[in-house]
């Protein structure tokens, strides 16, 4: 009985949905004028001898339409005969944008239009390209711009489209302001952003515009420098941007800073199954993170390390995940590493690069297809994609594959303008300078960084032109090169000119962790000229000089944050061997500098410089000297210190300095746009090879007060010293100041 019914119930559905279906022995297609049979029935998945229901015949229509070709379409089955009508939608003969004249912007919208000339035309999409192009002025500051779309039908089924655009005025940023309860002063939050105020002279910025992209991203900055000092409930409330007058608008953000918290308990969680030795650098490390201020970067470190880890020790099916437990200013730290599912990359599938070269990407990617699905590795190549810097946005879907054993993951990403033109200028107590650049960080869609700039100051010109390949050859290290040219005129004030020109090659990369190794080669051609007034030493080596030079850098970074840091510490070590030079010698740099964090906010300061030049045979050329930087001993003046050959400072064979600063955070905190620090320099320049007697060397010091202000026209820095002991020759300053600004 129950047989029967099944059996029944069989049919029924067979009938149902069978009942329309009819074998096809002919098709017949009319209406096309372009589009061949042959694509209609590819693209349709249509063939003779084959039974069509109407739920076959609806899928047919959805597959044309899918292809754009087609603005209607008719089917019907007539004695074992399907009939296919359809109606073509117009293609676009051309595309014009009109009222724009900037071409470096008029190129971008005409690059990101989705109706493009001989592609079929769609009234959908128009309304889509509006709202393209708008956003694209909006992020260029054309926040009042008005488009109007115009289209002419053509005789031959075709379209010209013509974008018609009112720019109206740029919308400036005059005043940024931060409110609420921030802790950290207007000057540091400003420094921390990109959007700047808009001032007459800056004409070449792009920064003033009011860009909604760009302060999104300002947002992301301000969160993140709050979260690595410290501040775990930070919110970013409210960023709003209210019009002051026709085109200026003030922004504001709303931030509340909270409290700040400490590491207190850290623990790291691993399956039974792993070699707790591979984990044990990461256990040293959250013993000393421990009662430090809470910082983001700190975590995302040892994240990782655990990348590292995961990648050497081969736990390819892992995945690390954080917890957090607040209370009291502190913060419980468990990071738990489990065994995920065993799946495998099947595909990756990028989209939205237009520009881009997909090679730049995926060279970004740390799995490939056929790879272990690694979630850890995953989310580090999102990372390294974004830190390319030449994408607005970077989004992913990951996907089932074609098996319970696979995933595919999509890659969305939005191209960003990557060109800059900067310029600026400065000026103080030790002179003035002016400089202009231009780069562009994704030259012809392949990654490489390109970059232009002279710098033009009271006795100098310099100009550099370099190339860089952030990832040559599908590795982790950069290669880059540059050529330069330099005139140093000081004719008038010690008697010597000097020109350089020449170029260089070289490479850098991580060679452990945190551990960077970066050498070159570099070759110039030198030239000095002197006069009667000019020192014996610079008089004994004029003439001309080649020479062919091997440097390297190595150097540990354990700062906890590169911008204004609070712990931690950098040192590096730098040296110049000669390969073939007419005069040979070799220099040697040693650079070391500690935070510490005293408090809450001050932070305490020691920097360290030791520099050494030697000469195989004969004496060291003049231009190869060493001199004390100036920001290393304030309280004398910049050049004015150590040997003297008559009125001419020679330089050394040999530098120290010793720096010690304090940040004074409570000391005037309603100054928002000013910081204040106590110092502490000591340096002493020594060694004269073809004259012992002018050798004076003497240990110079100063202690003062230093002042940095974010002024309307730019940050300015000021210097209040005091110096403690000196040579005789030497020439002291009480006073120095510094300000500088971009255009």
């Amino acid at each position: 009985m129950i047989a029967k019914y099944i059996i029944k119930i069989i049919l029924i559905f067979f009938l149902i949905f069978n009942v329309n279906a009819e074998e096809i022995k002919k098709i017949e297609i009319t209406g096309n004028n372009r589009v061949s049979d042959e694509t209609i029935l590819l693209f349709g998945d249509i063939a003779i001898n084959k039974e069509y229901s109407d739920s076959d015949l609806n899928k047919i229509i959805q597959n044309l339409f899918k292809t754009e070709f087609f603005e209607n379409i008719k089917l019907k089955v007539e004695n074992n005969t399907l009939l296919i009508n359809v109606s073509e939608n117009p293609i676009i003969q051309n595309v014009k944008i009109s009222g724009v004249k900037n071409k470096r912007i008029l190129k971008v919208l005409e690059e990101n239009l989705t109706l493009k000339i001989k592609s079929s035309f769609l009234e959908n999409k128009v309304k889509r390209d509006e709202n393209i192009l708008k956003n694209i002025l909006n992020s260029n500051g054309y926040y009042f711009s008005k488009i109007s779309t115009k289209v002419k039908r053509n005789e031959n089924n075709t379209i010209d489209l013509n974008f018609d655009i009112d720019l109206g005025d740029r919308a400036h940023i005059k005043k940024i302001k931060f409110i609420g309860d921030k802790k950290i002063k207007d000057r540091t939050l400003k420094n921390v952003i990109i959007t700047e105020e808009n001032k007459f002279w800056k004409f070449i910025s792009s920064k003033k515009y009011l860009d909604k992209n760009r302060i999104s991203l300002d947002e992301k900055l301000l969160k993140n420098y709050y979260l690595n000092n410290g501040y775990y409930n930070v919110k970013v409330n409210s960023t709003s941007a209210q019009i002051i007058d026709s085109n200026n608008f003030e922004l504001i953000f709303n931030i509340e800073a909270g409290n700040k918290y400490n590491f207190n308990k850290l623990e790291l969680q691993i399956p039974t199954s792993f070699n707790t030795n591979n984990f044990k650098d990461i256990n040293k490390t959250l013993k000393k993170l421990q009662n430090k201020t809470y910082s983001l970067n700190q975590i995302e470190k040892i994240l990782d390390e655990i990348d590292k880890i995961s990648l050497n020790k081969q736990y390819e099916f892992i995945k690390a995940t954080y917890v957090e437990q607040a209370y009291e200013n502190k913060i419980d730290l468990k990071i738990k590493i489990v065994e995920t599912e065993k799946k495998f990359v099947e595909k990756i599938n990028i989209f939205g690069n237009y520009i881009t070269n997909e090679n730049v990407i995926r060279n970004s990617i740390l799995t490939d297809e056929g790879d272990a699905f690694n979630e850890i590795l995953f989310n580090k190549s999102v990372n390294n994609i974004k830190s390319t810097n030449i994408f607005k946005t970077v989004k992913t879907k990951i996907k089932d594959g074609s098996s319970d054993q696979f995933k595919i993951i999509d890659i969305i990403v939005d191209e960003k303008p990557t060109g800059e033109i900067a310029a600026g200028a400065g000026t103080g107590t030790t002179g003035s300078s002016v400089s202009f650049a231009i780069s562009e960080n994704n030259y012809l869609g392949e990654g490489t960084k390109l970059n232009l700039n002279t710098t033009v100051s009271d006795n100098t010109v310099r100009g550099r032109f370099s190339i860089t390949y952030p990832k040559f050859r599908n590795t982790d290290r950069l290669l880059r090169l540059s050529v330069e040219n330099s005139k140093n005129d000081l004719m008038s004030k010690y008697g010597y000119e000097t020109k350089k020109t020449g170029f260089s090659f070289g490479t850098s990369f991580e060679q452990y962790q945190d551990i960077f190794f970066s050498p070159d080669i570099t070759t110039f051609f030198e030239s000095l000229e002197t006069d009667h007034t000019a020192s014996s030493l610079r008089k004994k080596q004029e003439g001309d000089y080649f020479d062919t030079n091997l440097a390297y850098t190595l150097s540990l970074n354990k700062l906890n944050q590169n911008f204004q840091p609070s712990d931690g510490f950098k040192t590096s070590f730098s040296q110049t061997l000669p390969v073939i030079a007419d005069d040979k010698s070799i220099s040697n740099s040693f650079q070391f500098s500690k935070y510490n964090k005293l408090g809450n906010d001050t932070v305490i300061s020691i920097s360290t410089l030791l520099q050494a030049v030697n000469a195989f045979e004969g004496d060291v050329r003049v231009s190869k000297r060493v001199f004390i930087p100036s920001r290393k001993l304030r309280g004398f003046v910049s050049g004015r210190v150590g040997p003297k050959d008559n009125a001419d400072y020679i330089g050394g064979n040999y530098a120290a300095s010793l720096n010690v600063a304090a940040t004074l955070p409570k000391l005037f905190v309603d100054f928002q746009n000013v910081d204040f620090s106590l110092f502490l320099d000591s340096a002493n320049l020594w060694g004269v090879d073809y004259d012992s007697n002018l050798d004076k060397s003497k240990l110079r010091s100063a202690t003062g007060l230093a002042i940095d202000w974010f002024t309307p026209i730019g940050p300015m820095s000021f210097s209040f010293a005091k110096p403690i002991t000196k040579a005789e020759s030497d020439e002291t300053e009480t006073f120095r100041f510094k300000i500088g600004t971009t255009f």
